[in-house]
């Protein structure tokens, strides 16, 4: 499957459809191409939690943008997909002052139902 959608015209989309959640400057798409995707959100105070870890609505947020990211890659421009179930394993902490990466990926794209998984990184350690 090749993309629909290309970085640049996803980072347009979602600049232009969801201004109060993405302003293009704290996640940048880096790669899309119709069944994966890589975005990194830069760092900032925002998304800790007391203790200086990052918080679990920042990761969870961060992962459904991901998936988000590497549907409309494949299927293209559809504002109203939506989230129908998000599930997320707590692996180990994410350490403050380092950007967030997700990488995504579609299990199964049907008519009316996409599958996927999102691997979430800190910028600081290759592990999940």
């Amino acid at each position: 499957m090749s993309a629909r959608m290309t970085g640049a015209e996803l980072e347009t989309f979602l600049r232009r459809e969801f201004p109060q959640m993405y302003r293009g400057t704290s996640i940048a798409i880096e790669h899309a191409d119709g069944r994966t995707c890589r975005i990194r959100e830069s760092y900032h105070e925002g998304m800790l939690r007391p203790g200086g870890t990052v918080s679990g609505p920042t990761l969870m947020a961060l992962a459904d943008v991901a998936m988000y990211v590497v549907l409309l890659s494949a299927i293209g421009p559809v504002g109203l997909a939506v989230t129908t179930n998000l599930s997320i394993n707590f692996l180990s902490k994410a350490p403050a002052e380092h950007d967030l990466i997700a990488e995504a990926k579609l299990l199964k794209l049907g008519k009316r139902l996409a599958v996927g998984e999102v691997g979430l990184y800190s910028a600081a350690a290759p592990d999940l």
